[in-house]
């Protein structure tokens, strides 16, 4: 394909993601409130504790449906799937196997995490911590696997210094930034439309580095996922319709995080992905804290929920975020493409 074909590809792909998720959300929506889907408010904190603060500022959400991300997730299957009966296929297995993979597995894992959530199934209402994580390191074990035995990958790309040789520590390096980034997602994931909209921007930062390394597939399976997602968010947005949940969170963050291996910027990731990174941190400060002072650094974490303590309107720390993270994005993706000169 010459240029301008293979923008159009791009572009078409994303604008069907885009108008069939919007045409089946209310139906979607509708199901989810006919089976009661709906988001419950965490009882506790990490420690154990009540958690007074945060069911004081979001209280009112408890009962909207959740699991939205299984719409996402699941549009973007079928459409990647159904594209390799075409001439115009997004179903290839240097560029999109992995993702496609990453994106439904842990997907799965998730949408199975908030059902048992919402049934009020297991001691902690969903999954629990510790399996998660072990199913999560499973998983990227596997495409980490992948990655270096089948595809080859054993380099990473630092901006202005070059490409290096790390052999098979290219292993870990791929499980730790799939199992960082898909938490760091689902940390995130605590606003209407803050996470949604963050990853449209992020996705459509590696589908620029993509699309510059000549992965024309990758990058228009990242434009089906900014498709769908930008439907989603339409319903996503303060006061949001539904949630995407675990199911939507995990999966996007291990996805995205898969994405910035293949295109060999996962060094640009904690920029691009810069609120991800300070609300995953003020968690982890907060445990820490808690751990191993016996006291709290901040009221209430994530971030996120900070501001709104603080007094910020919801809407306001969603929209400052997403120019944070805009702002971050433009960064990163001038920052890789000075370094590919």
């Amino acid at each position: 394909m010459n240029s301008v074909s293979t923008i159009i590809y791009i572009l078409g792909y994303s604008t069907v993601s885009f108008i069939l998720t919007m045409l089946v959300t209310p139906a979607f929506i509708g199901f989810l409130e006919k089976n009661r889907f709906g988001k419950q408010i965490r009882e506790e904190t990490v420690d154990g504790r009540k958690s007074i603060i945060f069911r004081g500022l979001h209280a009112k959400k408890a009962g909207t449906p959740t699991m939205g991300g299984v719409l996402v997730w699941g549009i973007t299957a079928i459409i990647v799937l159904l594209s390799s009966l075409t001439p115009f296929s997004v179903l290839d297995r240097g560029e999109t196997y992995l993702p496609l993979f990453t994106l439904v597995v842990t997907g799965i894992l998730g949408a199975l995490d908030d059902y048992y959530n919402i049934r009020g199934i297991g001691t902690k209402k969903g999954i629990g911590a510790r399996p998660k994580l072990f199913w999560l390191t499973l998983f990227a074990l596997l495409g980490a696997w992948w990655f270096y035995s089948r595809l080859g990958y054993n380099e990473i790309h630092i901006p202005a210094l070059g490409d290096f040789f790390i052999g098979l520590w290219y292993i870990p390096l791929f499980a730790f930034v799939i199992i960082a980034t898909s938490n760091s997602v689902n940390i995130t994931d605590g606003l209407d439309g803050l996470a949604a909209g963050l990853l449209i921007v992020a996705f459509g930062a590696f589908g620029i580095f993509a699309f510059v390394n000549g992965l024309f597939v990758l990058t228009a399976f990242c434009g089906i996922l900014m498709g769908s997602l930008t439907a989603f968010l339409w319903y996503n947005i303060p006061p949001a319709r539904f949630f995407m949940g675990d199911t939507g969170a995990l999966s996007f963050g291990a996805t995205l995080g898969v994405i910035a291996m293949l295109t060999n910027a996962v060094f640009l990731l904690p920029i691009i992905g810069f609120v991800f990174v300070i609300e995953t941190l003020s968690s982890l400060i907060q445990i820490s804290s808690k751990k191993f002072l016996g006291r709290k650094i901040f009221s209430i974490t994530p971030l996120h929920h900070l501001f709104e303590h603080w007094g910020w309107a919801e809407y306001t720390v969603t929209m400052r975020f997403w120019i944070i993270g805009g702002l971050t994005a433009v960064l990163g993706v001038i920052i890789g493409l000075v370094g590919l000169n």
